[in-house]
């Protein structure tokens, strides 16, 4: 069964006094891939803006916006429709040698996923390590399915989802420390614990789905508003991990939410840390204490449904 989602993401920044821009780089639009397909998209920049479509190195599709003239408002508001195939809840049908942690990949694997099994954040006393290790069973053989699966459940269970207005992605020490986060850090905890364990991890952001605020009912302001679903992340963009699992491929895990392999989740960029899946970042040019703030929302409105 396939379904069609409209997705409009609006990002708007305002400034007292005109501003002059330099590039921007622009990674809204989703992912193709065998369950999920853009169908048609539309970028709307103001003021007008030269435009170029890149790849990156991660196959991401990048847009280059080097917005024309000067403003007192940049507003860059993309438009997808996308075909996603709904698919039933993923068993995670691993190959026999990974059923069991741990496991060894093959080499011609490690060669492929060196950069996703390398960790990139620093754990000089054990602490993350150490965390990531109580999800390995001390009373038999520990089941690589149900490990993954308990470090997503009790990230979501015991971590608090904490609105934080700065840039940036928490180091996993920090989020361990405070024991609140966003999104981004959740998913990088998860991420950069796994790697610490042997297995391949990467960054994924996207869209993510909620019912509860389809036809326009909700739009949200930040990735701290929870719905009436109890779903965080629904109304701006979101962010989850993937894992490499050998006989399953990359199957996907969102601790905020605790899903697997979730129908609600629309990819848009994969990356080896959060830093490299940024929607948008660029530069302006204009007096100090010009900018005035940023807006986004997102709205994932699902259209048709096609058997």
């Amino acid at each position: 069964m396939h379904v069609h989602y409209d997705i409009t993401h609006t990002t708007c920044y305002r400034y007292s006094s005109p501003v002059t821009f330099g590039e921007h780089r622009v990674m809204f639009r989703p992912r193709d891939s065998h369950d999920q397909r853009v169908l048609a998209t539309d970028l709307q920049v103001s003021p007008q803006a030269a435009v170029r479509m890149i790849q990156d190195p991660h196959s991401n599709s990048v847009a280059l916006v080097t917005p024309l003239g000067s403003a007192t408002e940049l507003k860059i508001v993309c438009s997808f429709t996308i075909e996603h195939a709904l698919s039933p809840y993923p068993e995670l049908s691993l190959s026999p040698s990974a059923q069991i942690f741990p496991f060894a990949y093959s080499v011609e694997e490690r060669f492929d996923l060196e950069h996703y099994m390398r960790p990139h954040h620093d754990d000089p006393d054990g602490v993350l390590t150490h965390w990531a290790r109580q999800f390995m069973r001390t009373d038999g053989p520990t089941g690589t399915r149900d490990l993954l699966l308990n470090m997503n459940q009790f990230i979501r269970n015991y971590f608090g989802y904490a609105q934080r207005e700065q840039e940036g992605t928490q180091t996993p020490l920090q989020t361990l420390d405070l024991g609140t986060g966003t999104c981004r850090d959740f998913a990088l905890l998860m991420m950069e614990a796994v790697r610490r364990l042997g297995v391949a991890a990467r960054f994924v952001s996207g869209y993510l789905y909620d019912q509860a605020l389809d036809g326009g009912r909700g739009t949200g302001h930040g990735s701290d508003r929870e719905s009436e679903s109890g779903t965080i992340g629904a109304g701006t963009t979101h962010a989850w991990l993937q894992v490499y699992l050998p006989g399953a491929g990359w199957v996907t895990f969102d601790p905020t939410n605790n899903l697997l392999g979730s129908n609600q989740l629309i990819r848009v960029g994969v990356a080896r840390d959060p830093s490299q899946a940024s929607p948008i970042s660029g530069n302006w040019f204009g007096a100090a204490n010009a900018y005035q703030g940023m807006t986004a929302t997102v709205q994932v409105r699902r259209v048709t449904a096609a058997g």
